[in-house]
C-alpha cells in the first residue's frame, strides 16, 4: 500500500468515528431520564392503589340529611366553624375522615341543647313527679339539659380521641418494629410503610390505616416532611412525634435512617417498661382500700369467729 492509499484510510476512518462521536450521543437512549421515568410512575401507581384501597374502605356516598345539616349550617352563616383547622384535626385524630363529620359535628352542636332542652321540658311537664315543684326548679332543669347537650358533642369526640391514641399506642411499637425490619431488609421508606400497612391490617387496622395514609402521601406528595407531619398531626401522640422527627432529620441531611429507627424503638420499650414498673409501683397503694373493705373483715371473723362462738355457748349455756 502506498502512502496515498493510507492517508486516504485514516481520512475516511477519523470521518466515521467522528460522525459516530457526534451522532452516538443523540442515538443512544437516556437511561438516567427512563429510570426517573419508572421511578415516578411507579410512585404514582402505588398512592393510586392506596388511595383506591382507602376509598374502597370508606366509601362514603352523600345523603340527603347531610345536605340539610349542611343547608342550616349555611343559613346561619357557621362556615367558619366547618373550615376551622382545630376541628378537622380533632377529627382526624378521631379517625372520622368522611366529608359529613365536620358537618355532623357542628350540627349535633347546635341541636343537641335544643333537641335535650325540649325532651327535658316535656318529661317535666308531664311527669308527676315534677307536678308539686316550682317552675324556676324546672327552668333549672332544662337549663342543665341544654348545657349538657351543648357539651356532649366535645366530650364524646374527646373520648373517640382519646380510645383510637390509647389503640394506637399499644400498637406502635410493633409497627416500629417492622419499619425497622424493613428497612434493614433494604426496603425504601414508602415500601417499608406499604409492607407495615399490609402487615398491621389484621392486628391493628387503626395503625394500618395511619401506615396506609403516609405510605399514599409519601408515593403523591413533593415534600416527604409534610407527609411525617401529617401523620404526627393525625394521631397526636409523643411516639410518632418522635418518629416524625427523626425521619424530617435523616431526610434533611442524609443520616441512615435504620439507626435513627433503632434508637426510637428502644426509647419505646424504654418507655413502655417504664410505665409497667410506674403501674406496679403504684398496685400497692391501690390494693390498700380495698383490702380493708372486703379482705380484713372477712379475715377477723375467719379469726375470731369460732372464739366468738364459743364464748357465746359457753356464757349461753351457763
Amino acid at each position: 500500500m502506498d502512502l496515498p492509499t493510507i492517508i486516504t484510510i485514516l481520512t475516511a476512518a477519523g470521518a466515521f468515528i467522528s460522525v459516530l462521536a457526534v451522532g452516538l450521543p443523540l442515538v443512544q437512549k437516556d437511561e438516567l431520564g427512563a429510570r426517573l421515568k419508572a421511578v415516578a410512575a411507579r410512585r404514582q401507581e402505588l398512592s393510586q392503589k392506596q388511595q383506591a384501597a382507602f376509598q374502597q374502605k370508606t366509601r362514603f356516598q352523600p345523603k340527603r340529611h347531610v345536605g340539610l345539616m349542611k343547608a342550616v349550617l349555611d343559613r346561619l352563616k357557621l362556615q367558619n366553624m366547618l373550615e376551622a383547622k382545630d376541628l378537622k384535626k380533632k377529627l382526624a385524630q378521631a379517625g372520622w375522615r368522611r366529608q359529613s363529620a365536620a358537618v355532623t359535628f357542628t350540627f349535633s352542636r347546635i341541636a343537641a341543647p335544643i333537641v335535650l332542652t325540649i325532651v327535658t321540658l316535656i318529661f317535666v311537664s308531664s311527669a308527676p313527679e315534677f307536678a308539686s315543684k316550682a317552675f324556676a326548679t324546672k327552668l333549672l332543669i332544662c337549663a342543665g339539659a341544654a348545657l349538657v347537650g351543648f357539651f356532649l358533642p366535645a366530650i364524646l369526640l374527646q373520648n373517640a380521641i382519646t380510645k383510637r391514641q390509647q389503640v394506637l399506642s399499644r400498637a406502635f411499637p410493633d409497627a416500629l418494629d417492622l419499619l425497622v425490619i424493613c428497612v434493614d431488609a433494604g426496603l425504601s421508606i414508602e415500601a417499608a410503610f406499604s409492607r407495615v400497612t399490609e402487615e398491621m391490617a389484621e392486628g391493628s387496622p387503626e395503625m394500618a390505616e395511619e401506615m396506609g395514609l403516609t405510605s399514599a402521601e409519601l408515593a403523591f406528595l413533593g415534600d416527604r416532611r409534610l407527609a411525617y407531619e401529617n401523620l404526627a398531626e393525625r394521631t397526636g401522640l409523643a411516639y410518632v412525634k418522635s418518629l416524625v422527627t427523626a425521619l424530617s432529620q435523616a431526610e434533611k441531611y442524609g443520616t441512615s435512617i435504620s439507626n435513627s429507627l433503632r434508637v426510637i424503638a428502644q426509647e419505646t420499650r424504654d418507655v413502655r417498661m417504664s410505665a409497667a414498673e410506674k403501674k406496679a409501683a403504684a398496685l400497692p397503694a391501690k390494693l390498700t382500700v380495698p383490702m380493708i373493705v372486703f379482705f380484713l373483715p372477712v379475715l377477723f371473723m375467719v379469726i375470731a369467729g369460732p372464739a366468738g362462738i364459743q364464748v357465746s355457748a359457753k356464757f349461753g349455756g351457763g
